[in-house]
């Protein structure tokens, strides 16, 4: 009967110990092969490539038709910007980037109420924390999937602050962002955090 393998140890102990007749010789030393994050990781587990800091207009305009074409696309929220809205992505898109190039770099020009449209909004279909919720996933992930760096996480925050503040606004200074029941993120979002140049 063989001995149990000690998990422990990792090692397993021969049921009987069998007698060496070779001569002894003088081994090598062994010297571990170096290895990397891609040798070992699956691919979808590989270190994504480094990512630049959103730096500019152009990349502010690259960003927001990224999160706009999933936005549209998505069963929660979609249907306020094509159903309700009826938003025209290439006449909302300088408005919305001269928001973020404002927030962002204090550069552009911004005259807007961002609370009167979502208050439109709001009475057509009630904003509720699922519709923020789903937005700032989407947002984030837009974001994880190009940019990294201090503009990056500064725009992740911008954005959560201001779907908070519009959920206030919105639904009253007792309204809580709570996370859905299921905790459900969408395979677009998980999409949008694979790199793509």
């Amino acid at each position: 009967m063989q001995k149990p393998i000690d998990i422990c140890a990792h090692t397993a102990t021969p049921a009987t110990p069998t007698p060496t007749t070779a001569t002894p010789t003088t081994a090598t030393p062994r010297t571990p092969t170096p290895t990397t994050a891609t040798d070992t990781a699956p691919a979808n587990l590989a270190p994504r490539p480094e990512r630049p800091d959103i730096a500019s207009r152009a990349d502010l305009e690259a960003l927001l038709r990224r999160f706009y074409g999933a936005a549209f696309a998505d069963p929660v929220i979609g249907v306020y910007f094509t159903t309700i809205a009826g938003t025209d992505l290439d006449a909302h898109l300088p408005r919305i980037t001269d928001f973020w190039e404002r927030a962002l770099f204090r550069t552009a020009e911004y005259r807007g109420d961002a609370f009167a449209v979502h208050h439109t909004l709001d009475r057509a279909a009630p904003l509720t924390a699922r519709h923020f919720g789903r937005w700032v996933q989407l947002w984030h992930a837009s974001i994880d999937g190009r940019h990294s760096g201090p503009h990056a996480e500064r725009a992740k925050s911008q954005g959560e602050r201001i779907a908070q503040a519009l959920l206030r606004r919105l639904a009253g200074p007792d309204a809580k962002a709570q996370a859905g029941p299921s905790g459900f993120i969408p395979l677009a979002t998980l999409a949008l955090r694979r790199h793509s140049a």
